[in-house]
Formats: structure tokens, C-alpha cells, sequence
């Protein structure tokens, strides 16, 4: 596959995770507006923050005007689990892309973009990445920007039911590959078992969101390579 082909590819894969920041920044931008954030400064934290949960927590802490530390440490522990998955990604470029590639690739790692690259068989070609990125952040910036422009016209519970589309669109991404793969099945399972768990339990529950994640992420994927190895892929992508 070529790099415009990759690209391209990355745009069709990416059109959904679209749609879905489109609908959950929407309401980030009202929030935003409601936090006493301008358009600017509501489109350039969208710009360069692309997590749901770091821009949500962050602008909670903004609107308390908390100091710039607590800010940031927050921020590090909530999206620590970003470094996870850029590992894991790392196994899906081919050992040949030069290191600014990988460097705009990291830029925008989010859990909807991990779920869907890594659900694609073989390597990936950097322009595979800029293809889902681009079209995926242009969502998530456009949704808050419409968002921060109309906040306040929408009633409450629309907006509210907004908030719960990045969940579905999750769900959506796993699906289809686990229904063809029974491992990969039993492993969303136990993951979600694993997640009530720390969720439920007196002493687990305490653990931050951030190290919950990283934590469980550990676990479930170190056992998931130890009793179930991928082969070694021999196919190359386009540089």
C-alpha cells in the first residue's frame, strides 16, 4: 500500500472516532464556555490535549484556579497510560520509519486511536497514522469550537446524553474483532471484570484513574502476551 493509499485508509478508519469527538467535545466546548474559557483558549486546549478525561479534569482544575502544579501533575498521572500504548504501537511500525514520524505519530495516541490501529492486521505506514489523526482531531477541535460558540442553546439532558457517545463509540471499535477472535474476547471480558473490581473494592477503589489504568493495563496485556504470543510479522508498510 502506497502512502497516499495509507492516508486515505487512515481517513476511512478514523471518519467514526470523527464523529464521536465531534459529539463528546461539543460538550467539552460548553463546559469550557461555562468554565469562563474563551473560543481560542477552549480550541487550543483541544488542539493540544486529545484526552477526553485530561481535558475534563483539567478544566475542572482551571475553573477552581488551581496552582499550574496541581494542574500538570494531574494531567501526567491521568494520561500516563498514553505511554502504554504508544509501546504497543511501536510494534506496528515498521523498524525502518525514521524518528519524526514516530514523533507526530506520539502526538496523537488516544484510546480510540490505539483501538482502532492496533485492531488492523500488519505494519502501518506513518501516513496510515496522520490520515486517523488528522481527520480524528479535526473532530475533536471542530466539536469544541461549535461547542464553545452555541454553548448555553442546548437543553441539559441533550447534553448530558452527548457526554456518554465517546463510551459507545468505544464499544463500537471492540466489537468487531473480538467476535472473530475468542482470545481477544476473553480478554475484554477479564478486562472489564478487572475494572469493577478495582472500581468496587474498598482499598482498590482509592487508587487514582490514571494508575488504575496503567496498572490494569500491565497485568491484563503482560498475561495476554505471556499465554497468547503474536507471531513475528515479516510484511513491511510504506515508508
Amino acid at each position: 500500500m502506497n502512502r497516499f493509499s495509507s492516508f486515505i485508509a487512515g481517513i476511512r478508519d478514523g471518519t467514526p472516532i470523527f464523529l464521536g469527538y465531534l459529539a463528546v467535545s461539543f460538550t467539552f466546548g460548553i463546559m469550557a464556555k461555562n468554565g469562563g474559557l474563551s473560543v481560542w483558549q477552549s480550541v487550543l486546549l483541544s488542539a493540544t490535549n486529545l484526552t477526553s478525561a485530561g481535558q475534563f479534569s483539567g478544566l475542572s482544575l482551571i475553573s477552581v484556579c488551581a496552582p499550574l502544579t496541581e494542574v500538570a501533575a494531574a494531567q501526567l498521572i491521568i494520561n500516563l497510560r498514553y505511554c502504554l500504548m504508544s509501546c504497543s504501537l511501536s510494534q506496528k511500525i515498521d523498524s525502518r520509519t525514521p524518528f519524526f514520524h514516530r514523533f507526530f505519530i506520539a502526538y496523537g495516541v488516544t484510546d480510540e486511536i490505539f483501538g482502532v490501529s492496533m485492531s488492523r492486521e500488519g505494519y502501518l505506514s506513518p501516513f496510515y497514522f496522520y490520515g486517523i489523526i488528522g481527520i480524528s482531531v479535526l473532530g475533536w477541535v471542530s466539536g469544541t469550537f461549535i461547542g464553545v460558540v452555541s454553548g448555553g442553546l442546548l437543553p441539559a439532558r441533550i447534553v448530558s446524553a452527548l457526554s456518554i457517545a465517546l463510551y459507545g463509540m468505544f464499544i463500537a471499535i471492540i466489537i468487531p474483532p473480538a467476535r472473530n477472535n475468542k482470545v481477544l474476547a476473553g480478554i475484554i471480558v477479564v478486562s472489564m471484570l478487572l475494572s469493577l473490581l478495582f472500581t468496587a473494592a474498598p482499598l482498590l477503589r482509592e487508587i487514582s484513574s490514571g494508575f488504575r489504568t496503567i496498572i490494569l493495563t500491565l497485568i491484563i496485556s503482560g498475561a495476554a502476551a505471556l499465554l497468547f504470543p503474536i507471531p513475528e510479522r515479516e510484511e513491511k508498510a510504506e515508508l
